[in-house]
């Protein structure tokens, strides 16, 4: 039986549920990154990074290339930039709104004193 689209939508968003997975797709939007990089640049365990680099793989988002004792990682296409950057702008809106509202409710807040 075919898994449903929906579930699909959620299983491939849980496997971008977490920070060190997220800041690799960050990292690897300007190009392709030995692992030595990426780790200098999470400071994380070789393994937590090993693992969460993984399950990237297998999930089809990232691509390796054994370039001599070095791994190097990139992106598998540009749809995960764009799904990235997609992602900065909704946070950013989300963000903005509630600086918005913060501000309303401290302007309350002197108005009532």
């Amino acid at each position: 039986m075919p898994v449903p689209l929906f579930q699909a939508k959620a299983e491939f968003f849980r496997m971008l549920g977490h920070p060190v997975r997220i800041r690799v797709l960050e990292l690897l939007q300007g190009g392709p990154m030995p692992v030595r990089d990426l780790l200098a640049a999470i400071e994380v365990e070789p393994s937590a990074l090993s693992q969460q680099l993984a399950v990237l793989r297998r999930s089809g988002i990232v691509t390796s290339a054994r370039e001599g004792s070095t791994v190097v990682y990139e992106l598998a296409g540009g749809d995960v930039a764009e799904l990235m950057r997609a992602a900065r702008r909704i946070l950013t809106e989300m963000l903005a709104g509630q600086n918005e509202l913060l501000a309303e409710l401290r302007g309350a807040e002197v108005s009532a004193r």
